[in-house]
């Protein structure tokens, strides 16, 4: 697949050795429980999935949304406590690593060491442009911006089919991934489906008019260069 870099012969063989198997995940259930540590890295294979936190008194940010071929869980090695939890929004399967060799495998292979910190950094950027989104963007801005940029991702690693994509959110996830109330969510969907932008039908997605839904987003699709799959 275009979407990713090849991977040497010798590298495979390293990560095959690095893989401790795979996992499949129902869509509503824990890939990584917000409130307990982890001994596992993952690498989602097939379906979607978010990261997210919660607050004391049950409100929830969704700080990203992943989809096949993102690296999970490592954001956990750098930090003090655990920092968030990831849901499976459909069926998934992962690719499962155990975390304590982590070390050994940057020491086998440096390369992969580098392309983990590269995809780190890619994750840290996708945040980044989630802050100006709710920082900056209207409430139009931010339902267009997260439209084309979740449907963008996923016609890059093949996930559209005849125009369609699997899309399992539902208002509220879109709320709380762009610091909307649900009332303001669902009335900026509803406005929006009705200027004829996009349609959503039976958890799939289409996006009608994506010229206008990039302009009103201010969305500028940017070639995306081939990442490295752990």
């Amino acid at each position: 697949m275009e979407a990713f870099l090849p991977v040497p012969p010798e590298e495979l063989k390293t990560i095959e050795s690095f893989r401790a198997g795979s996992r499949r995940v129902a869509a509503g259930a824990s890939i990584i429980d917000e409130h307990r540590p982890s001994s596992e890295l993952f690498t989602l294979y097939a379906g979607w999935a978010f990261r997210y936190k919660t607050l004391s008194d049950g409100r929830r940010q969704i700080l990203s949304f992943l989809l096949p071929g993102d690296f999970i869980g490592l954001q956990d090695e750098f930090a003090d406590g655990h920092t968030h939890g990831v849901e499976a929004a459909s069926d998934t399967t992962l690719c499962v690593f155990p975390r304590g060799r982590l070390w050994e495998l940057f020491h086998a292979q440096p390369k992969l060491g580098y392309d983990i910190t590269w995809l780190a950094a890619r994750e840290e950027k996708l945040v980044d442009d989630n802050l100006v989104t709710t920082g900056r963007r209207n409430a139009a801005e931010r339902v267009a911006m997260l439209l084309m940029h979740l449907y963008r991702r996923a016609q890059r690693v093949g996930m559209v089919r005849d125009g369609w994509v699997e899309f399992p959110f539902n208002q509220q996830h879109l709320a709380d991934a762009l610091g909307l109330s649900l009332v303001h969510t669902n009335k900026t969907l509803r406005r929006l489906q009705n200027l004829g932008l996009y349609k959503l039908d039976g958890g799939w997605l289409r996006i009608l008019e994506p010229r206008a839904l990039e302009t009103l987003g201010d969305y500028f699709e940017r070639p995306m260069r081939p990442t490295p799959l752990i």
